[in-house]
């Protein structure tokens, strides 16, 4: 007789979020704020993460549908205070069902100029967007663990793949989040799925200078020719959570098809 384990039962239908407990690092502003607005939307009760925008993270938190929605200090550069945000929680609700990893850093720095890109610069992107997602995953995870059938959702980039992006350290570092997903998949299984969302450029302040204008041009040399905003990311990361029950491991790219 095999001692192998028995498989968990498929077809389980979309993911219900109602009274679904999620942390969104980078909660904010920006793509964390969207996505945040989706998943209170549907029912989730949504915990707001900051570094310094406290004061952005409450508004979002109190202009979120539905109750129980509030801030959460979460630097991505401080692991002892990530682990004291998975243990406010944990207090409050004894599990998270849904961790999205938003927070991120850059600054545009040309390519070409080497020593633009300084040590303190690149060890700040590779610290916040890499140590700091996956420290945050190591803190919550016995929460997640907790809930039996709960999603991480990375926020990577298309930089990560096409090598451009705002800086080469920023590309690396969403290189670096991608395969750290397809690792954390093999460990974290059956009771969580990872999954990454790598949007291209989006209209948002998140890289300091930048332009929407810059931005539009981009998109316009895309199959699509559409401009990405914040609310498509997050309608992608909520349709990842929701319907794509059977997937772990990957990284879906909404990119207008600028990758082709």
């Amino acid at each position: 007789m095999s001692d192998a384990p028995k498989p968990l039962p498929g077809n389980q239908g979309p993911y219900n979020l109602k009274g679904r407990i999620a942390v969104i690092s980078g909660g904010s502003s920006g793509i964390g704020a969207a996505i945040a607005r989706r998943l209170a939307a549907d029912g989730a009760i949504v915990w707001v993460g900051y570094n310094t925008g406290l004061d952005r993270a409450k508004d979002v938190a109190a202009a979120l549908p539905g109750s129980g929605h509030q801030p959460v200090h979460l630097p991505m550069t401080d692991s002892a205070a990530i682990a004291r945000a998975a243990a406010a929680v944990g207090a409050a609700h004894g599990k998270v069902d849904i961790l999205v990893n938003s927070a991120a850093v850059t600054r545009a720095v040309p390519h070409a100029d080497l020593d633009g890109l300084d040590d303190a610069l690149f060890d700040q992107v590779l610290i916040t967007n890499v140590r700091g997602p996956f420290a945050t995953i190591r803190a919550f995870r016995a929460l997640m663990k907790a809930s039996g059938d709960a999603v991480i959702i990375n926020i990577s980039s298309l930089a990560g793949i096409s090598g451009t992006g705002s800086s080469i350290a920023y590309g690396a570092s969403k290189a670096a989040m991608d395969v750290m997903g397809v690792s954390l998949a093999r460990v974290l299984g059956p009771e969580i799925r990872v999954i990454g969302i790598s949007p291209s450029a989006v209209n948002t302040d998140f890289v300091p200078g930048r332009s929407r204008e810059v931005v539009a041009r981009a998109a316009a040399t895309s199959p699509l020719k559409r401009l990405t905003e914040a609310d498509d990311v997050a309608l992608s990361v909520y349709g990842a959570i929701v319907t794509l029950r059977q997937t772990t491991g990957t990284t879906i790219l909404v990119d207008s098809g600028k990758h082709l």
